[in-house]
């Protein structure tokens, strides 16, 4: 393993009980429903491309303002998260700051462009982290990330840690195997490792 690739949602923080709230306002700001708009539903969500999020959520809407949706709440969630932190999973951040001295570390996440960033900077991660990449930086999905990070960093033995079915199959495509976050949101396959806690990333790297 000469690198880490790490997700966001379910692997390094949960934000989603605070996320919601952003989604409510940018419902109720297009007269769109809004009880649905939990936290429990909003882990059901992430993972996938913000504009397929927006379908999901709103499927009775015409696909453009649902999509519109989203991006109101995107816009929200980046201003909301920095005035109100969210911590990472408890070891989190001993865990970047003890394997960022064997080797290089990086984000690749399906969010929208400045949301990694927020995460870095509220909870004091980004002098640990080499690189990050999301489609709202360049319009590529995860697998294309992931691949454009090892390709970018000349990676050779890179792993992806990751909590969902869609974390697995972005990895499937890219080539890069999956240690799989069972503390998250979701599920993995055929992992080469499980954490049942961030910490448990020391032993393996």
């Amino acid at each position: 393993m000469d690198a880490i690739i790490f997700d966001v949602d379910g692997t390094l923080w949960d934000s989603t009980e605070t996320v919601a709230d952003c989604w409510k306002q940018a419902a109720a700001e297009a007269n769109a429903p809004t009880a649905h708009l939990t936290g429990a539903r909003l882990k059901r969500e992430f993972g996938k491309l913000l504009p397929d999020i927006g379908l999901s959520l709103f499927p009775d809407l015409p696909p453009a303002e649902a999509i519109a949706i989203s991006e109101r709440a995107c816009d929200l969630e980046n201003e909301y998260l920095l005035s109100h932190p969210v911590p990472v999973y408890d070891g989190v951040r001993e865990v970047f700051e003890t394997l960022s001295r064997k080797m290089p570390l990086f984000i690749v996440s399906n969010c929208q462009a400045g949301y990694i960033e927020v995460l870095l900077e509220t909870n004091g991660l980004a002098p640990y982290v080499t690189a990050h990449l999301c489609p709202g930086d360049t319009g590529l999905e995860k697998a294309g990330n992931i691949q454009k990070i090892v390709a970018d960093h000349h990676l050779t033995a890179p792993c992806y840690v990751g909590d969902t079915s869609g974390d697995e199959s972005a990895c499937r495509e890219a080539g890069v195997p999956i240690i799989f976050a069972a503390y998250g949101f979701g599920n993995v396959d055929s992992p080469i490792a499980c954490l049942t806690k961030p910490l448990d990333l020391l032993s393996l790297a």
